[in-house]
Formats: C-alpha cells, sequence, structure tokens
C-alpha cells in the first residue's frame, strides 16, 4: 500500500507524479514568504525560483554583500519577487539534474536532466536518451509529449541543457556494457537504443 494512502502518483494532481519525479509534481512546490513591511498581505507571484535562490536572497536580507564563498554562487537573490517588483534576472531557464538512481520507481523518476525556459519544459532519460517536451502553460500535467512536432524547441532546450550541464561539469551516468559515459541531451538527435 502507498503511505499516504490511494493511488500512488497521483497525490500532487493536476501535477504528474509526485517527489523525487523529473516531472512538475516532483519538483514543483508552492513557497509562501512572510516578510512584515516588505511582503504585501495576500500578494502572489507566479515567477518560478529554485532552491539555490535562497542562499543569495538570505544573504541579501542579512545585509551581506559580496561574500567570500569557496563554492560559486549559483542562484539569483529574489528580494524584488518580495517586493512584488519585476526582475529580468528570473527571465532564464531553470536545471535539474539527476545522474543517479536513487530508488525510487514511478513515472518520472529515474536518471534525468531538465531545463525549463518560459513555458517550455524538456525532460531528457539518460536510460534510453529519450527526450520528452512539454508546454506548462498548456498542459500542466504534462500529459502531452510535443517533442516530435516540435523539433526546434526540442533541439533548442537540447542544446541550453547539454551546454549547461558541461559549463557544470555534470556527472552522468555510464553504458554498462561499453563503460562510455551516456550522451549529452545535445549529442542526441532522435531516441536510440541503451548501449
Amino acid at each position: 500500500m502507498h503511505a499516504r494512502g490511494g493511488e500512488a502518483h497521483t497525490h500532487n494532481r493536476p501535477l504528474a507524479s509526485g517527489k523525487g519525479a523529473a516531472y512538475e509534481g516532483g519538483i514543483r512546490v508552492p513557497m509562501l514568504a512572510k516578510w512584515p513591511g516588505v511582503t504585501k498581505p495576500a500578494s502572489f507571484c507566479e515567477t518560478p525560483v529554485i532552491i539555490e535562490d535562497f542562499f543569495p536572497t538570505i544573504l541579501e536580507m542579512a545585509g551581506i554583500h559580496n561574500p567570500e564563498t569557496v563554492q560559486t554562487v549559483d542562484g539569483k537573490s529574489f528580494i524584488r519577487l518580495l517586493k512584488n517588483q519585476k526582475s529580468k534576472d528570473f527571465d532564464r531557464p531553470l536545471f535539474w539534474h539527476y545522474p543517479n538512481k536513487w530508488g525510487g520507481e514511478g513515472p518520472g523518476i529515474g536518471t534525468t536532466s531538465s531545463i525549463r525556459k518560459g513555458d517550455w519544459k524538456l525532460v531528457y532519460w539518460y536510460k534510453d536518451q529519450k527526450k520528452e517536451l512539454f508546454n506548462l502553460r498548456e498542459d500542466i500535467g504534462e500529459k502531452y509529449d510535443l517533442s516530435a512536432g516540435y523539433p526546434e524547441k526540442t533541439a533548442e532546450l537540447s542544446a541550453d541543457l547539454g551546454s549547461y550541464l558541461r559549463r557544470v561539469e555534470a556527472q552522468r551516468p555510464s553504458f554498462k556494457v561499453s563503460g562510455k559515459p551516456v550522451p549529452w541531451p545535445d549529442e542526441v538527435l532522435q531516441s536510440v537504443t541503451a548501449q
């Protein structure tokens, strides 16, 4: 029986799947913020932020500028969003990278890398090098894979994702038989069988 009761992988509907999945049910969570005198009560913002954004935001809230850190600070402060101000800093792609199998099973769970750019999202599956393309504004439940109908958008997001993964020196799985690394998403033109 599923730990929460009911049918597994349906608890985040209309989002697809749940915790640990590359689909929206596994990565999209609501965020609440209360900052008296700064955030407007009962206001909302639809601009997505990512976990990497919390560190620079907290530093800015604390008045710490140009901190000396060992690691690269990947995120962007979302203070302007908390103040209900627009910010071009958030017209950016978001990335998720899960190159290892952690034990969960179900839809959207596996070795993947994903990118969201505007309303578009691409999920790249390392196991079989399959790509799925979704328009989240029109299909929040990720029911309709549009990769075959939008090859240019699939190629664009594959290139952006591959470039990002190389830039951050991301790890990737290897084929069991050959020991060679699985191709980057922009090295795969179409779905192929794992080697």
